[in-house]
């Protein structure tokens, strides 16, 4: 039987760094999810059915990033049912944390890649996801010394 895989990550770096792993998406039954932005439609008509959107919203949307980010638990939580993959694989941010805690909750392996761009300092979603990860994947071998327990895999790129 094959493995169901759920890929996810924000959009922008995050999402092409995730898209780096697009090889491997036809070894397994695989969704991709993102945020809906005009520069990710594409996607939709790459991947058809295999692909979903959440709400664009990030952090420095000060007065409406509270309300996007709890309508993008609640359908995190409706695709998690939906698809109740085996393993949750990302490569952050903000829009993966709600899926990710979903999916340890109701017996997921997470798998998370920490982005590229960081290579002396932990992002927001590394704090939170690196305690509950299954695998914790570093891109710099600097990276070892803030997550002890993580693997470096070199780069994504």
């Amino acid at each position: 039987m094959n493995r169901s895989v759920l890929f996810i990550s924000s959009t922008g770096g995050h999402l092409e760094e995730l898209l780096q792993l697009s090889p491997m998406f036809q070894n397994y039954d695989y969704h991709l999810v993102t945020e809906k932005t005009k520069s990710n439609l594409y996607l939709k008509e790459k991947y058809k059915d295999k692909v979903s959107y959440l709400v664009y919203g990030t952090k420095f949307h000060f007065i409406t990033y509270p309300f996007k980010l709890i309508v993008n638990c609640f359908i995190s939580l409706y695709y998690y049912l939906k698809y109740h993959p085996d393993y949750i694989i990302t490569t952050g941010t903000h829009t993966a944390g709600p899926m990710c805690c979903i999916g340890k909750l109701l017996g997921s392996k997470i798998i998370y890649i920490e982005t590229f761009a960081n290579m002396i300092t932990k992002t927001s979603t590394g704090k939170l996801l690196y305690p509950i990860s299954d695998l914790f994947v570093v891109q710099w071998k600097s990276m070892k010394k803030l997550y002890p327990d993580s693997v470096y895999g070199g780069w994504i790129f």
